[in-house]
């Protein structure tokens, strides 16, 4: 995976429920796992801004119930630093549901803004994004 140019704080634990954005189906899911992740021995990993993750749908369209699919989390409640300085935090935790491990997405289109640092490493789920920030 790409780097981003942000020093990201892990603001998502495992079992953490989030909104899902797009409109592949999903309401709400919940963080099953952080993929590329390295932690320390005996420490849980979280999950922090454009990180790619497993998540299992808890609400939406009945055939997506209950699957698990990988994600990218497009914004998180947690501020986190830009290199300029500025701490940037949304009112919401959000993911996009992706179809491959490729990064392309499930949906065709993402409501609300996503993180700049989701462009720089998910360029294809910064192409649906209505609002960059």
């Amino acid at each position: 995976m790409k780097a981003i140019s942000a020093k990201a704080t892990a603001g998502l634990n495992l079992g953490a429920w989030m909104i899902s954005s797009d409109n592949s189906g999903a309401k709400m899911v919940k963080l099953v796992s952080v993929k590329k992740s390295k932690a320390k021995k005996g420490k849980q990993v979280a999950a922090k801004i454009a990180d790619w993750v497993k998540v299992s749908v808890k609400k939406g369209i009945p055939d997506m119930k209950g699957k698990v699919f990988d994600a990218v989390i497009i914004r998180q409640k947690k501020p986190f630093r830009r290199l300029n300085g500025e701490r940037v935090g949304f009112e919401d935790n959000a993911v996009a549901i992706l179809k491959d491990d490729k990064g392309n997405p499930k949906g065709t289109q993402i409501k609300g803004p996503i993180a700049r640092e989701v462009m720089e490493r998910w360029p294809q789920v910064g192409k649906i994004a209505s609002i960059v920030y």
